[in-house]
């Protein structure tokens, strides 16, 4: 029987980046612009507007504007943040369930389509939590405990990061093309109001520089990535073939080459 291997990202590519960004300040604007540029991909996970008159420390905040949200993150993905940006684990269930599902709903009526991940409010989780976020139709959903490495996590609803972006630079870039893993992931997550001078956006332009445009990775957002494993998971391989079930083109490894199974296909 041929080694077969389910070891290779969308389009045959050894790596993916995605990047995550959190609560939609209007500094997304010109980031949106600055992955445009380079052609990668970010995830943008955004609470309800009046999320800013929970906090006195916001006032004076301001975020991009809702009615513009299916154009700005247009290539990209936009992500639940809950309602009001609260410490979910300090809450009861019910109102951890209507903060997921009014954000939700609130997201999917103005991108028009269906949002199915999220990232913790200030990292705030437990085991309850993540139940409940399930229920309310959460697949992932990213925490802030970076890991520094390039693994796929082991669940995605607790979906720790690669790094923060302050420490995104070559000698990560470096690390991550060198690395021999099997399906390496770089994942880099903040904030965008966190480039507030020249310097902070030079330096993420540096790092796009170092790790865009690269032929052996693959750029996506966060639910392309779930997606992706997903569907590599429910690959069927027996010794007489391999039947790829889903609505998305994979690539495999047999005998240490790169075979591509089209959604729906069988190979003999």
């Amino acid at each position: 029987m041929k080694t077969i291997e389910k070891n290779l990202w969308y389009g045959g590519k050894s790596g993916a980046v995605t990047f995550s960004y959190d609560d939609g300040r209007i500094e997304d604007i010109r980031l949106v612009e600055t992955f445009n540029k380079y052609g990668v991909k970010g995830t943008f996970h955004l609470c309800n507007p009046d999320f800013l008159n929970c906090f006195d420390f916001l006032e004076g905040v301001t975020i991009v504007d809702p009615e513009t949200y299916g154009e700005l993150y247009k290539g990209h993905e936009v992500s639940c943040h809950s309602k009001h940006h609260p410490f979910l684990h300090e809450l009861p269930d019910e109102k951890v369930r209507s903060e997921i599902s009014e954000n939700k709903e609130f997201l999917e009526n103005l991108c028009g389509y269906t949002v199915r991940g999220m990232s913790y409010p200030f990292g705030s989780f437990d085991d309850r939590v993540i139940e409940l976020c399930r229920e309310e139709g959460m697949e992932y959903s990213r925490t802030v405990a970076d890991t520094h490495d390039f693994d796929l996590p082991e669940n995605f609803m607790m979906w720790h990061p690669t790094c923060h972006h302050v420490e995104a630079d070559k000698a990560l870039a470096d690390r991550f093309a060198e690395s021999k893993k099997p399906l390496k992931l770089l994942y880099v997550w903040g904030h965008s109001y966190e480039f507030y001078d020249e310097e902070k956006w030079e330096k993420l332009e540096s790092f796009l520089s170092e790790i865009s445009g690269r032929e052996d990775t693959w750029y996506a957002t966060n639910i392309e990535i779930l997606d992706y494993v997903s569907a590599l998971d429910a690959l069927e391989i027996s010794e007489e073939k391999i039947y790829n079930p889903s609505d998305i083109d994979l690539w495999v490894t047999v005998d240490g080459e790169a075979a591509k199974i089209g959604a729906k296909q069988e190979i003999k």
